[in-house]
């Protein structure tokens, strides 16, 4: 039977990789057949996860990029074509989530989150889509976030800046699922729930009376462990996926049912 999943001779870009998740997804790639390029701001994490992927046997280069600025995502995606000769899948992974509501936020804490959240995938896909037209063929998957369709009521994790991109990244991926389907490009999003990663690890991870609220009201009783996302992003990055359109498949334990 034709192994759907199989990614050998596949070439897979993944923002965000120097840890937690897009970390999780590089390696689950790779173990897949695909060979990676990892971008992200922190060559020294992208160089621990760039040995992690080499001991599966697979290609891989680490990139420096900071997705909000359009030089460097030019330059990156760039390294890569140079390096792979072409890129089937992009995972748009890199997020951020700055917590505040609009009656305390700053400007700048606003431009923070769309720049990273959303800019950034448009950037990166800026430079990815045209060659994926050329080839006639591409999977995109963009991480969105469960808090794209639900908020918090505690004040302590108010984040609407996050929500507010969150859901915009929903918006632009039906956009861009429309209009490049054509193409034999897919383009779908992730919501995860709470994941431990950098981000949530210094902040949700840290509130006991959070975690005992979460894991009483979410149907699974517990947060997501490492690697429950991969399954759902290799689904998306692989032909198992080949005539899923622009959707948004929530990885949350049954959390945004109640």
């Amino acid at each position: 039977m034709e192994n759907l999943f199989d990614l050998t001779g596949k070439v897979a870009v993944v923002t965000g990789a120097s840890s937690g998740l897009g970390a999780d997804a590089a390696l689950a790639y790779a173990k897949a057949g695909a060979d990676v390029a990892l971008l992200a701001r922190r060559i020294e994490k992208l160089n621990e996860v760039k040995a992690e992927i080499e001991n599966t046997g697979r290609k891989v280069i680490a990139v420096v990029c900071d997705v909000t600025n359009e030089e460097s995502v030019k330059i990156a995606i760039e390294t890569v074509l140079n390096t792979f000769g072409h890129i089937d899948i992009l995972l748009n992974n890199a997020g951020i989530a700055v917590r505040g509501g609009v009656d305390s936020m700053t400007i700048e804490e606003w431009d923070k989150s769309f720049d990273t959240n959303v800019k950034g995938i448009f950037l990166t896909s800026k430079y990815v889509v045209p060659q994926m037209k050329e080839r006639g063929y591409g999977k995109i998957v963009n991480v969105a976030s469960v808090n794209a369709v639900i908020a918090d009521k505690n004040d302590l994790f108010i984040r609407h800046s996050y929500n507010a991109s969150k859901s915009a990244v929903l918006g632009l991926t039906k956009g861009m699922a429309c209009s490049y389907a054509k193409y034999g490009i897919t383009v779908n999003a992730i919501g995860p729930a709470l994941f431990e990663s950098e981000m949530t690890a210094g902040t949700l991870f840290k509130s006991e009376q959070f975690l005992n609220a979460y894991n009483t009201m979410n149907p699974a009783g517990r947060p997501g462990n490492k690697g429950e996302l991969n399954g759902t992003v290799l689904y998306l990055s692989s032909d198992a996926s080949s005539y899923v359109q622009g959707q948004f498949i929530i990885v949350d334990g049954g959390g945004a049912l109640v």
